[in-house]
């Protein structure tokens, strides 16, 4: 049995909290004291500022053109990206209350940490902001920013520190229920500014590509809807989409009295894919089938464990796969390559995250097992599989799974539901090519002879031609080497600088 001993001085320094969460580190707290007394604190190098507390009463309706209203960023924003993006879902304020609240209105470079939370020292709770958009600061949020731009590797640098668990152990409020981040916590707070300028260099270079690498993931996503959508606007029959309100016979043969699969959205959204001109397919029923959770199962990130194991929420917005792993007895389900379909969950409340698809590239992930949240699709052609994939988790297709969906708390899409799903039957070259902006098969990851004047350059070259696919499993790759290089700083070891 692992335990801590605890000492008075420890609860002397830790005014006198009898809380256990306060000494569950001691080790790591043990190895900043050591930092402490070799470096300069990186705080001393930025200004912060907190939000100010914006009545809900200012906030505008969805009505009002995004024009003429301004982003706020609050705690769910910065929460849930690694970059701010106009993408995310916002409250809005007037454009009035630019001139009003002035100072709270970003216009710079910087780092967003919240200041709420929980003790889950794993928990994202900062996020980059790198001014492409104005937005109002929020209560709960503060920024930081460099207090001169002299050395902007100092931003990358303090923002890679801020998703290790070195800073986030430091980072835990107070509070029973809710902790909070205040300021004579925040005093205390010690990332050391390390005098290798090199090494400095490095974690902001690797930083700065993995933020390149999640913002082109949303830009190719989006380039693979607007293609999608092109396509089948493009490419239309005459026959014009005329909405009623449903009559018996229809409620007969759908056998559904929920209002949602009856609405104009999913009529017109229906319309547009079974009136495309190339026609349209079904997921084939024999190539469809359920998951399950084993009885007896050890499971972990633990890379050694024998399979990949998938489930809801290790599957993306964007269909990619974060790793965990399973031992069971008995068989696995996953052999070969194939697109898993999210059939429930409560995200959203809405059943817009049901349908998403995932992919499963066996040559990377080797054998797995899916739950049975997940329905696997598999026997088509790699292409087909990704053009499926795409096609589901593009934006007309969120909002018709939304309405397809059943349940009121837990949203679902059963079997038979899938299989009603129309797939426009876009030509063979279309489909490659949409299937290509996801994963790019043809390219390789070359860093090795990288070096610190030339790597972001060949990185980007790299991006250009990568599906959504390489982007994220290149920037996992960077992201070990980013975690290593703190690991290394945190316990006062060598850095090796190599991509």
């Amino acid at each position: 049995m692992n335990y801590t001993v605890v000492t008075y001085n420890d609860l002397v320094n830790n005014d006198y909290s009898f809380l256990a969460n306060t000494y569950s580190y001691l080790q790591e707290y043990e190895a900043i004291k050591n930092l402490q007394s070799k470096y300069e604190n990186i705080f001393s190098y930025f200004n912060s500022m907190d939000g100010f507390a914006f009545p809900s009463k200012n906030y505008m309706p969805e009505c009002i053109p995004t024009s003429k209203k301004i982003p706020l960023i609050q705690i769910g924003n910065v929460n849930s990206e690694l970059c701010l993006s106009q993408n995310q879902k916002f409250e809005f304020l007037s454009i009035k209350e630019a001139q009003e609240k002035k100072r709270f209105l970003l216009s710079e470079k910087g780092i967003l940490i919240s200041l709420t939370g929980g003790d889950d020292v794993d928990n994202n709770i900062s996020a980059f902001f790198d001014n492409d958009f104005k937005c109002f600061l929020n209560q709960r949020v503060s920024f930081f920013k460099l207090k001169t731009d002299e050395n902007i590797d100092l931003l990358y640098y303090f923002y890679a520190f801020t998703k290790h668990k070195i800073f986030n152990i430091q980072w835990i409020g107070t509070g029973s229920i809710q902790k909070n981040t205040v300021a004579k916590e925040r005093k205390k707070i010690f990332i050391p500014k390390i005098t290798n300028t090199e090494t400095i260099k490095y974690i902001s270079l690797l930083m700065q590509a993995i933020i390149n690498k999640e913002k082109l993931i949303k830009a190719k996503h989006k380039s693979i809807i607007d293609g999608i959508e092109k396509e089948l606007l493009e490419n239309q029959n005459d026959n014009v989409c005329h909405f009623e309100m449903p009559r018996i016979k229809e409620l007969e043969e759908i056998g559904r009295l929920d209002t949602r699969v009856y609405s104009k959205q999913f009529k017109e959204i229906q319309h547009k894919i079974k009136n495309y001109k190339g026609g349209y397919f079904h997921i084939d029923s024999h190539k469809i089938k359920s998951g399950s959770t084993p009885d007896t199962r050890h499971i972990s990130s633990d890379r050694s464990l024998k399979y990949m194991w998938v489930t809801p929420t290790t599957c993306s917005d964007y269909g990619l796969l974060t790793e965990e792993r399973i031992n069971f007895k008995g068989t696995n389900n996953i052999n070969q390559d194939c697109i898993l379909l999210i059939n429930r969950t409560s995200k959203g409340g809405m059943g817009e995250y049901v349908g998403i698809a995932g992919f499963y590239n066996f040559t990377d992930f080797g054998k797995g097992q899916h739950n049975q949240g997940m329905y696997q699709v598999f026997d088509y052609e790699k292409d087909k599989l990704l053009f499926m994939l795409c096609f589901l988790n593009a934006l007309l297709m969120r909002k018709y799974c939304a309405a397809l969906s059943v349940g009121s708390k837990m949203k679902e899409l059963k079997m038979e539901h899938f299989s009603q799903i129309p797939f426009p039957n876009f030509p063979e070259e279309k489909q490659k090519e949409i299937a290509k902006l996801y994963h790019n098969s043809e390219i390789s990851y070359e860093t090795k002879e990288c070096t610190l004047d030339n790597f972001l350059e060949i990185d980007n070259e790299y991006n250009k031609n990568a599906g959504i696919y390489e982007l994220d499993k290149t920037a996992k790759q960077l992201k070990a080497k980013l975690n290593l290089a703190i690991d290394n700083i945190v316990n006062d070891r060598k850095v090796d600088i190599g991509f």
